[in-house]
């Protein structure tokens, strides 16, 4: 019995926010065919952002926990890019994340399975995807993390 991608973010106790509206000169979304590119989402917390450096001022799992909720908010722009049906998604193909770090912070990739993990979670296989972690030295507003998507719908 296959489990919907509904039942299991009620699973997960996760209900998806608005989508959120771009902050400058830019579209949250772009559909090209069947790819759907999503710009960056940067961490929030209580609806502002997640200010913080790791390797300074953050751990390795208070990253994942951001990178998580990032992956909760590029879900619900794919859900609106969707017209709310996320059924639509037939692949996550690929996560860019950036992660605010000291430039001697080597777990990246840790902080991103926060997201990769939460996308297999809600997608099974459908949401392994190909993926990039690197270390800046800034992100916009001071956040810990900025994950950008590309996406497969129907």
């Amino acid at each position: 019995m296959t489990i919907s991608i509904a039942q299991r973010l009620l699973d997960l106790n996760i209900t998806l926010p608005k989508a959120a509206a771009p902050a400058a000169a830019y579209v949250m979304y772009v559909r090209t065919g069947h790819t759907l590119y999503l710009s960056g989402h940067i961490a929030k917390q209580g609806g502002q952002p997640w200010v913080g450096k790791l390797g300074k001022d953050m751990n390795t799992e208070e990253g994942r926990q951001a990178a998580r909720a990032v992956a909760i908010d590029l879900m619900a722009t794919l859900s609106a890019a969707c017209d709310g049906d996320l059924t639509r998604v037939k692949r996550i193909v690929k996560l860019v994340s950036l992660v605010n770090s000291t430039p001697d912070f080597t777990e990246h990739h840790l902080v991103t399975n926060g997201a990769s993990e939460l996308l297999v979670e809600v997608f099974g296989d459908a949401g392994k995807h190909a993926r990039s972690a690197f270390g800046v030295a800034a992100i916009p507003l001071g956040a810990c993390v900025e994950i950008e998507m590309v996406a497969e719908i129907a």
